[in-house]
């Protein structure tokens, strides 16, 4: 295992220190990998030897499920983009947890994205939520909640105000009810949304993280749209990511930070590939940003070379 590690640091070559104070939280640095990457936290501690200051692992849920069937993600190498209709495949959060109790000593951040099963009908996802955030609570840094993802029917819907006061509300409670049980420091709640929003979409949302003092939150989620693709591949129906959805993301972000007056944090995600990618999230307003598509298409050494070419 150490030689592994040994073998992984080389590959990233020197990792500049510049740490970050967020949500109560120590980030080694700025670059982080989006849940999806790390399903169930098996590769979490080699993904921080490579460099990244956060991991994000998930989206979890609270039974195993299968997914969606194979084949389920498409390289678009003409585009620099991934589409994927994975759907939550998952062993369940019992058996996360696993691969979890091995994570107490880590200098890396540790965030968990929690999801609902596909069956379960939009009125009783909040208890498959409840279910993975009192299940994964003592072992995460921060939490995620999954809302966004194309690829698990209706999901989405959580987005809208009809369910997602409900949804956060409930969240909130049980964090805290957890943080007094157990006696640990509070978890930073976060809300991933989907950059298809309209912005009146996306200001109804921000009143409702607003109105219930969530930490922060993550944008964005992959895309439906298929504007400006070139690659065979780009029928595929799924989440796009990768370079076609940096800017669609960016301008959330900005929107985000312009209208909360830069006062709720921001995890910065989609079309991450370079360090000036990076910097155009933070430019917007992110704190932190996350990638995933970018690993794929560039390699291990990616979060080493981005972080030494950061300004």
């Amino acid at each position: 295992m150490r030689l592994g590690r040994a073998i992984l640091s080389q590959i990233a070559g020197e990792i500049p220190f510049n740490p970050i104070q967020l949500f109560g939280l120590n980030f080694p640095n700025i670059l982080g990998v989006a849940a999806g990457f790390d399903k169930e936290g098996g590769v979490a501690p080699g993904l921080a030897h490579l460099g990244f200051g956060h991991i994000e692992i998930g989206t979890i849920t609270p039974r195993p499920q299968t997914g969606n069937p194979r084949p389920r993600i498409f390289r678009l190498p003409q585009d620099d983009a991934l589409i994927n209709r994975m759907g939550f495949p998952s062993s369940g959060v019992e058996e996360a947890v696993h691969h979890l109790h091995s994570f107490h000593q880590r200098d890396y951040v540790l965030g968990i994205s929690l999801g609902k099963q596909k069956e379960t009908p939009l009125t009783a996802a909040v208890d498959d939520y409840v279910v993975v955030l009192r299940t994964v609570h003592p072992f995460a840094d921060y939490l995620a909640i999954n809302i966004s993802s194309p690829n698990t029917p209706e999901l989405r819907q959580l987005q809208d105000r009809k369910y997602l006061g409900d949804l956060i509300s409930t969240l909130m409670a049980e964090n805290l009810t957890m943080t007094k049980e157990q006696g640990l420091p509070s978890r930073p709640l976060l809300v991933k949304i989907a950059p298809d929003l309209t912005l009146t979409e996306l200001d109804e949302i921000l009143q409702i993280i607003l109105d219930n003092r969530i930490d922060g939150v993550i944008a964005t989620n992959t895309t439906v749209s298929r504007e400006g693709l070139k690659d065979t591949n780009r029928k595929e129906t799924g989440g796009l990511s990768g370079s076609p959805l940096a800017s669609q993301s960016t301008h959330l972000i900005s929107h985000i930070a312009k209208e909360t007056n830069n006062q709720l944090p921001i995890i910065g995600v989609g079309g991450v590939r370079t360090a000036s990618d990076a910097q155009a999230k933070l430019d917007a307003g992110a704190s932190l940003v996350q990638l995933y598509t970018a690993l794929v298409y560039e390699g291990p050494g990616l979060a080493g070379r981005i972080l030494r070419d950061l300004k």
